[in-house]
């Protein structure tokens, strides 16, 4: 029998160094709380391990541009609720001027007011974000989007609106332009608008009028003429007769799938105007309200008959603030709803990166207790080995 003294300490230095390997090992787990230390450790579970911290960084993304966008369209709300009782505040005054006892000096006065909210109208369509940047001036959002220059407002905004990605193919826009929430509004009644002559002389006005049936509706500006106080004649723009008759205060004329109201007393020569609804901005139905109450040539007809258009107008911008903040309230839901989908699968990738990643202390540390157990062992066992001889198998 031979018996190595060189291969037994060697075989005894392995296993030491094997057990001090493995409790190192232990002890890194335990004091850095990840089993991953290095690729090498487990190439498969590194792997799958980046791939859920891709996944929950972007998931973390997504909440981040909510926020942001949350933030933004809030702020939108609160301009476009001040917007809308601006708007609300004009139509009152509107409608007080359309009181024929007030003197021109109160129409006046009244026009002072409007336009004070003019001014104030401009002021919350330039209103900005805590980091400076206006609200409504779309992807130009360093650029202040309305510039007043007397009775003009214009706009110098980009007519297109950042948007954001708040979850996996899923973006919203964070806010409105201000041409789209401002300035293009529809006008009249949606299919046309009413206008009385500029060199009318009697007392008659028109209203907004409205759609009787659209498939006779063909769009022409279309004149209403007044042959005397009780005669009338439509003709469309080549000049040709399309409806007459016999006029009363407050009766229908109705041509063309549409009805106009024509209340008072027309002097012959008097017309009215039909024209195809286009788009009007805010601040130019302001000023025109501004214009004519401060007018000293209109006669009263005229002034009804604009009147009668502002509020109108008046109305469709209000409805028009209504339907953009009806859309930011839709979407600041959509961001919520993403983001409380997206804290749910943070929570269900933080787990899972855990599991393949995080430190059992519970298992780990009876391993270690195991292992050093084992040294100890080994330890011992070679001590007592070491010191046996030849001539303690002999003896």
């Amino acid at each position: 029998m031979t018996i190595s003294t060189v291969t037994f300490q060697n075989d005894a230095l392995n296993q030491f160094n094997a057990l001090d390997t493995t409790i190192s090992q232990t002890e890194n787990e335990l004091s850095t709380g990840t089993i991953l230390p290095n690729a090498a450790a487990n190439p498969v579970a590194v792997t799958q391990v980046n791939q859920l911290n891709a996944e929950l960084s972007a998931s973390q993304q997504y909440v981040s541009n909510g926020n942001a966008a949350s933030a933004n369209l809030k702020l939108e709300e609160q301009a476009l609720t001040s917007a809308t009782t601006l708007l609300q505040s004009a139509q009152s005054l509107a409608v007080q001027a359309n009181d024929g006892s007030l003197t021109s000096a109160d129409r006046q006065d009244i026009a002072t007011q409007l336009q004070q909210i003019l001014g104030q109208l401009v002021a919350t369509a330039n209103s900005t974000d805590t980091n400076g940047n206006y609200l409504f001036a779309g992807t130009a959002s360093q650029t202040r989007p309305f510039a007043q220059s007397g009775s003009s407002v214009s706009y110098s905004g980009a007519t297109e609106v950042n948007q954001v990605e708040i979850g996996p193919n899923q973006f919203i826009s964070t806010g409105d332009s201000g041409s789209s929430v401002f300035m293009n509004v529809p006008a009249g009644n949606g299919t046309f608008t009413t206008a009385a002559g500029a060199g009318n002389t009697g007392t008659a006005s028109i209203d907004t009028g409205s759609v009787t049936d659209a498939s006779d509706w063909v769009p022409d500006v279309y004149t209403i003429s007044f042959t005397s106080p009780t005669q009338y004649t439509v003709t469309n723009s080549s000049g040709t007769p399309v409806a007459a008759g016999t006029f009363t205060s407050g009766d229908a004329i109705t041509f063309a799938g549409v009805s106009v109201t024509v209340t008072g007393t027309p002097a012959a020569g008097d017309s009215f105007s039909v024209t195809p609804a286009a788009t009007a901005s805010m601040f130019a139905t302001l000023s025109s309200l501004v214009s004519a109450l401060n007018s000293t040539s209109i006669n009263s007809g005229q002034l009804t008959s604009q009147l009668n258009a502002v509020n109108q107008q008046l109305g469709n911008a209000v409805n028009q603030l209504d339907d953009v903040q009806a859309s930011v309230g839709s979407r600041i839901n959509a961001v919520t709803a993403s983001q409380t989908s997206a804290q749910t699968d943070q929570t269900t990738l933080q787990s899972s990166i855990s599991q393949l990643s995080d430190t059992d202390y519970t298992t780990a540390t009876t391993q270690l207790s195991t292992e050093e157990i084992a040294l100890q062992a080994a330890e011992e066992s070679y001590a007592s080995v070491s010191k046996l001889s030849l001539f303690n198998y002999l003896g």
